[in-house]
């Protein structure tokens, strides 16, 4: 049995599908049946049984995975355990990123950081703040927005300042009647809008507000005319010579989002870690 073994395993009990699995690893489908057959065949025991939703572990196959879970971890830890003393920094790096820096920011990171280090195996995974924040301690670092993370180390790496788009203009002296367009996020961002617009319920009315899957929707709802949409400046900077907006202040102070990068005591000692970390905290974000 290989490590490629026990880590098809996982991810089968993971995805629950054969065809979602394949797709997910980029091989064929009868590859992953055929692997999956090799690995019962070497236990001797059926793992799953196919129900019309998903594959179901066996009593058996539970055992056996558990058994792939310990031996992936072991893995794992060894590599880090090594990379700690090689001479070329190298083993697993697991982040856990925020979608919109994942799309925004990070694939110029990554690529950087992978032309300095191919030896570092990148695991990422990327996500809501909010859901990362409840998994943190499966992860070496975090790159959340909104809250920093309790009981870790957390450096703000930076702000990013809310605007308010739309099509129409924003009049002075009277109220401005549209829908507005929400994207999904995690609490912190929807309360920093709705105590905005509580404050400027003379100046803003909301009609009636629409939310939509992701960011990228949203610009594309409002530059359509169908409504306001509020947008941080790192996915929206290139619309300000474009379209009317206004940026979000309270009492003079801007409202804006921060970005935290977040990671347990002590996990910085491994170099592929303190490496990446000194990548974050070197980049410019925004200007």
């Amino acid at each position: 049995m290989k490590i490629d073994d026990y880590e098809l395993l996982l991810k089968l009990n993971e995805v629950g599908t054969i065809r979602g699995t394949a797709k997910l690893i980029l091989i064929s489908q009868p590859a992953v049946t055929q692997r999956l057959k090799f690995i019962e065949a070497h236990f001797g025991e059926m793992i799953f049984i196919r129900t019309s939703k998903r594959l179901m572990p066996t009593p058996s196959g539970e055992i056996i995975l558990e058994h792939a879970k310990q031996v992936v971890e072991r893995e794992r830890e060894l590599k880090n355990k090594l990379s700690e003393t090689g001479k070329d920094i190298q083993g697993t790096l697991s982040i856990a990123c925020s979608s919109l820096i994942s799309q925004r920011f990070l694939p110029a990171i990554l690529g950087e950081f992978t032309a300095a280090h191919p030896k570092v195996a990148i695991d990422l995974v990327t996500g809501i703040s909010e859901d990362i924040k409840r998994d943190h301690k499966k992860y070496h670092v975090c790159i959340i927005r909104g809250e920093k993370l309790k009981e870790t180390t957390s450096i703000r790496l930076f702000d990013d300042p809310l605007y308010m788009f739309d099509t129409e203009p924003f009049p002075d002296n009277k109220i401005k009647e549209r829908p507005l367009i929400s994207f999904k996020s995690d609490d912190s961002m929807h309360e920093l809008v709705d105590n905005w617009l509580y404050h400027h319920q003379d100046q803003i009315k909301p009609l009636k507000t629409m939310t939509v899957d992701q960011i990228e929707t949203c610009k594309q709802f409002m530059k359509q005319g169908i409504g306001m949409a509020v947008l941080p400046k790192s996915v929206s900077s290139s619309l300000m010579d474009t379209y009317p907006h206004i940026p979000l202040e309270l009492d003079g102070e801007v409202v804006a989002r921060y970005t935290w990068l977040s990671y347990q005591e002590g996990i910085s000692k491994l170099p592929q870690v303190d490496e990446f970390i000194a990548a974050l905290t070197n980049t410019t974000f925004l200007t």
